[in-house]
């Protein structure tokens, strides 16, 4: 019964913090996950079959020399707030029926420190952390840079996070 409180209230805590607060409990066999790694090698096909992890085309974007890019992102913000449209009209729920929260968040200069900082990531390297992967399995190799960087990054954030203002 303890466990339940304790989960409870870290749930609270997090719906404040702007964490993931759609954490599953029900406990599921190690195979359930061999779903997510089947999705993830589909995303990666369809991010190297769209050009979506090409250095060029990413490089073409930060230069406004070509619409390519800002199409995908832009389709997928909009199917985003779509989705999140319809969740929230119709009270979507899991396919294991759970009730999907979307917390309210609120705006705090730190998010445009926290994008300056991604952009510019993004535009040295020309990679972002949705295609790291995929690129890595491209061949790209010098990937390997941006992934452990992106690591040691979160890595540095998760310490110092109680001391940055949110």
């Amino acid at each position: 019964m303890q466990q339940n409180s304790d989960t409870e209230k870290d749930l609270q805590l997090r719906e404040l913090d702007a964490m993931c607060v759609n954490e599953s409990r029900l406990e599921h066999k190690w195979y359930h996950n061999l779903k997510y790694l089947v999705i993830g090698i589909l995303f990666g096909i369809v991010f190297v079959k769209s050009e979506v992890v090409s250095w060029y085309r990413i490089q073409e974007m930060f230069r406004l020399q070509s619409f390519h890019m800002y199409g995908i992102i832009g389709s997928a913000v909009l199917t985003g707030m779509i989705s999140v449209f319809l969740i929230k009209k119709f009270n979507i729920k899991t396919i294991y029926g759970e009730p999907i929260k979307i917390a309210p968040k609120t705006f705090n200069k730190g998010q445009i420190y926290g994008g300056l900082i991604f952009g510019l990531g993004w535009a040295m390297t020309g990679a972002c952390p949705g295609p790291l992967f995929a690129q890595i399995g491209t061949g790209a190799t010098v990937i390997a840079v941006t992934l452990l960087s992106a690591i040691a990054g979160t890595w540095v954030y998760g310490k110092l996070r109680e001391k940055l203002p949110h």
